[in-house]
């Protein structure tokens, strides 16, 4: 892995002011996903001033220069989890950070979602830093989270497509739902999104 370095976007507002973290957060192109561009352009320092989702930025730093390679963005949310889609011994894992409803035949569950994950594919970037390197220090912020408060499972929302579940499920997420997008939310060709969730077992 790269020499990273990961900065929370509020600490990047106190430390330069928000016209320059926008100038920041401007440079960011993904033209795969324009969710994921709009988000860190529009929607980053709001959301986190809000403290609704707090974004991380990624910087990778060569001949003296700083460079921001990519994101990924973490909100805590409650989900609800059908037990038909957990195996016998994954349910008695979830039904310790959980609440089951034996109406619904669910497990309520607090846990991290990692909202949004995206690499920058700006023309002017120097290096470019691979998506599994992005996902292990989601993956590894998750738990620093967890160490403090408790709780051994993450969630992610993924458009419905191959390359993105093998990308997840080699990461150790598994399907347990599916989401129609709401109307609020951006114009995308996938109208439903894929629910994964990881449980850590250390």
């Amino acid at each position: 892995m790269m020499n990273y370095i990961q900065a929370n976007v509020l600490d990047i507002l106190e430390n330069v002011g928000e016209d320059n973290c926008q100038k920041i957060l401007s440079s960011f192109i993904c033209p795969l996903n324009l969710d994921v561009e709009d988000f860190i352009r529009t929607k980053a320092i709001p959301f986190a001033k809000q403290k609704i989702a707090i974004s991380y930025l990624i910087f990778v730093e060569q001949d003296n220069q700083r460079y921001f390679v990519g994101y990924y963005t973490l909100a805590n949310k409650f989900v609800c989890v059908n037990s038909s889609s957990l195996s016998k011994t994954m349910q008695k894992k979830i039904n310790k950070f959980s609440q089951y409803d034996p109406e619904s035949h669910r497990f309520m569950i607090s846990m991290p979602l990692i909202a949004q994950l995206g690499k920058n594919f700006s023309t002017t970037l120097p290096v470019k830093m691979p998506g599994t390197d992005l996902l292990e220090m989601a993956l590894e912020r998750v738990l620093e989270i967890e160490h403090l408060i408790g709780g051994k499972t993450a969630y992610i929302e993924c458009n419905n497509h191959p390359k993105l579940f093998d990308f997840y499920s080699t990461a150790g997420f598994f399907p347990f739902d599916e989401r129609v997008r709401q109307i609020s939310e951006p114009n995308n060709a996938d109208d439903v999104l894929v629910q994964m969730l990881k449980y850590f077992n250390h």
